[in-house]
């Protein structure tokens, strides 16, 4: 035989990866070996440490199941440099603590890389660049909160937590938790609130779990029967410090996909588009790059920002500016 066992080996630990059950027969196929070589090859890969079930009968074959340790991986190129790449980008991420274990995983995967892939993860590496948060420094989580979140959700378990509102306001409160999303660089939990009778997201960097959790409970639907919807019109709306409601002049289909608000058509030429934000100069800017007419419906410190805006880009302006550039504005300040 051609091949040595090593490589026979490695070949058929990719195919017990692919999830799924091989008869002895279809695996002696694949590797144009016998069956009893087969059965020999499961005997050598148990012993590294991988948990191989074998089940008897016309419905049975060979299944590769998770074990108590991690053994040795198997992984192709593509497969290799993804890795590589995610623990690089994890190093740097948005979950205290898993920034060393991130870089201990790095250095035994680029140990272990050939020659080849070690190259196109250098290049990858010289040619892209990590910019900052545009908008400060993003909350970290603790990975225990975040499992611990998981597994009361998997297990139907009531979570029970004191949390900070952004007014840094303390609340004690009791949740069936339903889904953890990651939205713009921070961790948010979905969650039916008992005492509110009512969904509500939660930032889980203002969240203190408490120990241990409370009664189990049957999963809700999800909310608006779509938990992705939901989190569309909460966290692109009502949960922001700064909600402002504007009358567009474009047809709502313009707007789709190039702002984070609820878009609602009033007519085929118009629309209104609500939009929360940390401030009303973020407002100004996402509008500004819309370049669109529009009016301020709500709230009126919007209007009065809006206007104060205006009269600081009038004297940036500098000389040359007249009434007649601009005859709906009092240009007495600049």
């Amino acid at each position: 035989m051609s091949e040595s066992t090593p490589a026979r080996l490695l070949r058929l630990l990719s195919l017990l990866q692919m999830n799924r059950d091989w008869s002895g027969t279809e695996l002696a196929e694949r590797l144009e070996v016998t069956t009893r070589t087969i059965r020999r090859d499961v005997d050598r890969l148990r012993e590294l440490g991988y948990l191989v079930h074998a089940a008897m009968g016309p419905a049975g074959g060979y299944r590769l199941q998770a074990g108590a340790g991690l053994p040795p991986l198997l992984l192709d190129d593509d497969e290799a440099v993804a890795v590589t790449l995610g623990l690089q980008a994890n190093a740097t991420g948005t979950i205290v603590g898993i920034e060393e274990a991130s870089l201990r995983g790095l250095a035994k995967v680029e140990q272990v890389l050939p020659v080849r892939l070690r190259q196109r993860v250098d290049d990858l590496r010289s040619a892209v660049i990590t910019l900052p948060p545009r908008y400060g420094p993003t909350p970290a989580v603790d990975p225990e909160s975040l499992t611990a979140i998981s597994s009361a959700i998997r297990a139907a378990e009531t979570l029970r937590f004191d949390y900070r509102s952004h007014t840094g306001e303390p609340t004690r409160r009791t949740v069936e938790p339903h889904r953890i999303a990651h939205w713009s660089r921070k961790w948010y939990l979905v969650g039916w609130d008992t005492d509110r009778d009512d969904w509500r997201t939660f930032r889980v960097d203002r969240m203190s779990l408490r120990i241990p959790n409370g009664a189990r409970f049957t999963h809700r639907s999800s909310p608006d029967g779509d938990v992705v919807a939901y989190l569309r019109h909460t966290m692109g709306f009502a949960m922001w410090p700064y909600r402002s409601v504007l009358h567009v002049h474009a047809p709502a289909e313009d707007l789709a996909g190039r702002v984070d608000g609820i878009v609602t058509p009033i007519d085929e030429h118009t629309c209104r588009l609500e939009m929360g934000s940390d401030s009303y100069d973020m407002v100004a800017l996402v509008v500004g790059m819309l370049d669109v007419e529009f009016e301020v419906e709500s709230p009126p410190e919007l209007r009065t920002h809006l206007h104060a805006l205006v009269q600081r880009f009038i004297r940036a302006a500098g000389q040359g500016i007249s009434d007649k550039d601009f005859p709906d504005l009092p240009l007495d300040t600049i």
